[in-house]
C-alpha cells in the first residue's frame, strides 16, 4: 500500500482509525457478502456508463451480471435471518442500510449485456406529459422520458452549420465580443427549454412533473429540507440565508439590467483571458499535477476518467464508484472512482469542472469504514461541497499564476466564481418556491429572480431557466450546489485556520484533510463531522465575507 493511502488512515488526533469490530458471525458473513455484491454492482454501472461489454479489468459484462445475480440470491436470506432486535449501536444501524441499500438500489439486473445504453435509443419527444403522469408508476415514466429528451436536445444544438452541445455554445457565449452573435447562440438554446417546459403551459413536462411529485409527496418533508437538516443548516433560515448571498452579488453588481446572453459575456472575462492556456489534451494533465501538488495523486488512488465525447452518452458530468475501498487481510485495497464528462474543448470552465468531479473522487478514495458504510455520506449539500475543496481556486491570482502562467485581476475571479454560485442559488430558490406552488408559472419566477438579484433583463416568453438535468433527473437537488456552497466556504476557511494555505499546493493536505472530513461514509452523520471540524454550527458567514472580497479591490 503506497506511503499516501497509509497516512489515509490517521484520525484528526493522529491514532489510527480503528479495524472493523468484531460483529456477530452472521452479520459479519453477510456483511461481506453485500461487500462484494457492491463491488460487482459498481463494475457493472460503470462498464455500461462506459459503453463498454467488459469491465475494465476484462470481465464480460454478461458474467459479471450473472455473478451480482447470485451474489444478491445468497444475500437477501443471509440479511432476512439476522435478528436485528438483537443488534446495538453501528451493527443494528449497518443491518438498516443493506436492507435500504438492497431493496432500492441493488435490484436483480436484467436483459443482455449488449453495451447499448438506453441513451443510445432516440426518445419519442412527441408525448403528451398529462397522459404520461396518470399512468401506473406515471411518475418515474415522466422523469424518465423528459430526462431522455433533455439528453438528446442539450447534445445537438444547431448553430448555423455547426452541431453543439449546451456547455459548448455557454463557453461560446462567454468568448464571444459580438452582442448578436451571443444572442443567436442563447436562442440557440432553445429546443434544450423546450424539451423540459415546452410552451410553459401548465401541461409542459415541467409544470406536470412537479404538480405530480408535489401530489404524491403529500404532507411530507421535501427531500431538500431533510438534507439541508442534515448538514446542520436550520430548514427555516435556509431561504433567507440563500436571499442574502444574493443581496451580497446584487452590492457588488452595477446598476443597471443587462441580456442574459451578456450576463454571461460580463461574467467571463477571466475564462476568456485564461483559457487559451488550457487546451483539451493539456486539460487532463492539468487536472493530475494540481492534485498530486496537494498530496492527491490520481494515479495511485486508481481514479479512472471517461471524458471523451460519445453518442448517447449522459449529458451531465458525475463521479461514481467503479468499486469501493476495502479491508482486507489487514490492510486497505484501494477502489476504483470513476469519472464521467464530456469535453471537446479545453478551457477554464471545463478544467473547473473537471477539477470538481475529480473532488468527488479523491473522497471516494478516502473512504475508511466496514462495507455497511462505505457509501456517500447521508448528505448530498457535503459531498458537492467537498468536492468543491480544490475547484474554487481557480477563480485566485495565486492559483492562476502558478498553474497557468498568468493571472486576472482578484476582482474579476472572484466574480467568475460566484457568477456560477448565484446561478445555483437563483436555481435552488426557484426550486423551492416551486415545490411550495406548483402551480406557479416558472417562467414569471425565474425572471423575477433574475431580474431583482442579478440585474438580468427579464424575457418571461424564454424559459431559459430550463437548461439543468438535475432540475428533472433530481428535482430539488440543486439544493445541494446552493447549500454546498456555504459548506465548503466555512470548510476551507477553517482549513486555512488549522493547517495553512494550499492554494498553492501543499503536499500534506491530503493526508490532513481526508481523515478529518472524507473517511467517514456514511459511518457518521454528516451534521456531526461538518460541526465537529468548524467547532460549532454552520453559518453564511465564511461565504459572505470571501464574496466581499469582489468589493475590496
Amino acid at each position: 500500500m503506497p506511503r499516501l493511502l497509509a497516512l489515509l488512515v490517521m484520525t484528526a488526533c493522529g491514532s489510527t482509525v480503528r479495524q472493523p469490530e468484531t460483529v456477530p458471525a452472521t452479520l459479519s458473513a453477510a456483511e461481506s457478502l453485500y461487500a462484494d455484491l457492491r463491488d460487482i454492482r459498481d463494475r457493472v454501472d460503470v462498464a455500461a456508463a462506459a459503453d463498454r461489454t467488459k469491465a475494465s479489468d476484462g470481465t464480460p459484462l454478461s458474467r459479471l451480471i450473472l455473478q451480482h445475480n447470485a451474489h444478491r440470491n445468497r444475500l437477501v436470506p443471509f440479511l432476512a435471518a439476522i435478528d436485528s432486535g438483537s443488534l446495538r449501536g453501528q451493527d443494528a444501524r449497518a443491518v438498516g442500510i443493506m436492507r435500504r441499500t438492497l431493496a432500492r438500489d441493488l435490484g436483480v439486473v436484467v436483459g443482455e449485456a449488449s453495451g447499448v445504453t438506453p441513451q443510445q435509443t432516440r426518445p419519442d419527444c412527441s408525448y403528451d406529459a398529462r397522459k404520461l403522469a396518470t399512468l401506473p408508476h406515471g411518475l418515474d415514466s415522466l422523469r424518465t422520458r423528459l430526462y431522455a429528451c433533455y439528453g438528446r436536445a442539450q447534445s445537438r444544438v444547431i448553430v448555423g452549420k455547426d452541431t453543439l452541445d449546451r456547455l459548448s455554445v455557454l463557453s461560446a457565449i462567454g468568448r464571444t465580443p459580438e452582442a448578436g452573435r451571443r444572442r443567436q447562440l442563447f436562442l440557440a438554446l432553445e429546443p434544450v427549454w423546450r424539451s423540459m417546459n415546452g410552451d410553459n403551459s401548465p401541461l409542459s413536462p415541467y409544470r406536470q412533473l412537479i404538480a405530480r411529485e408535489v401530489r404524491e409527496r403529500g404532507s411530507a418533508e421535501a427531500p431538500a429540507a431533510a438534507q439541508v437538516r442534515a448538514s446542520g443548516v436550520p430548514p427555516d433560515s435556509l431561504e433567507q440565508w440563500l436571499l442574502r448571498i444574493m443581496e451580497s452579488w446584487r452590492a457588488a453588481t452595477p446598476d443597471s439590467l443587462v441580456e442574459p446572453w451578456d450576463w454571461y459575456y460580463e461574467n467571463g472575462r477571466t475564462s476568456r483571458r485564461l483559457s487559451p492556456r488550457i487546451s483539451r489534451e493539456r486539460m487532463a494533465e492539468l487536472n493530475a499535477e494540481v492534485y498530486r501538488a496537494l498530496g492527491a495523486d490520481v494515479t495511485a488512488l486508481r481514479v479512472r476518467y471517461d471524458l471523451e465525447p460519445r453518442h448517447g452518452k449522459t449529458p451531465v458530468a458525475f463521479c461514481t464508484y467503479g468499486g469501493r475501498p476495502r479491508f482486507i487481510d489487514g490492510a486497505w485495497t484501494p477502489g476504483e472512482p470513476s469519472v464521467f464528462a464530456t469535453y471537446r474543448t479545453g478551457g477554464l470552465d471545463n478544467l473547473s469542472e473537471l477539477l470538481h468531479e475529480t473532488g468527488h473522487a479523491v473522497h471516494i478514495a478516502a473512504i475508511r469504514t466496514r462495507p455497511a458504510f462505505a457509501d456517500w455520506p447521508d448528505s448530498d449539500p457535503f459531498t458537492e461541497a467537498v468536492a468543491d475543496f480544490v475547484a474554487l481556486d481557480v477563480a485566485e491570482p495565486v492559483w492562476q499564476q502558478r498553474w497557468l502562467g498568468d493571472s486576472v485581476p482578484l476582482a474579476e475571479g472572484l466574480r467568475s466564481r460566484y457568477s456560477g454560485i448565484v446561478l445555483d442559488v437563483a436555481w435552488a430558490i426557484f426550486e423551492l418556491r416551486m415545490q411550495r406552488d406548483p402551480t406557479a408559472d416558472p417562467n414569471n419566477l425565474w425572471t423575477a429572480l433574475t431580474r431583482d438579484y442579478l440585474r438580468i433583463r427579464p424575457h418571461p416568453e424564454l424559459s431559459w431557466w430550463a437548461m439543468r438535468g438535475q432540475l428533472v433527473s433530481s428535482p430539488g437537488y440543486m439544493m445541494n450546489y446552493a447549500v454546498g456552497s456555504l459548506l465548503i466556504a466555512a470548510i476551507r476557511a477553517r482549513t486555512q485556520t488549522l493547517h495553512g494555505r494550499f492554494v498553492t499546493g501543499d503536499p500534506s493536505w491530503y493526508a490532513w484533510v481526508a481523515p478529518r472530513l472524507f473517511r467517514f461514509g456514511l459511518e457518521r452523520t454528516t451534521r456531526e463531522v461538518v460541526e465537529e471540524f468548524l467547532g460549532g454550527p454552520v453559518s453564511p458567514d465564511a461565504l459572505l465575507k470571501d464574496m466581499r472580497r469582489m468589493r475590496s479591490i
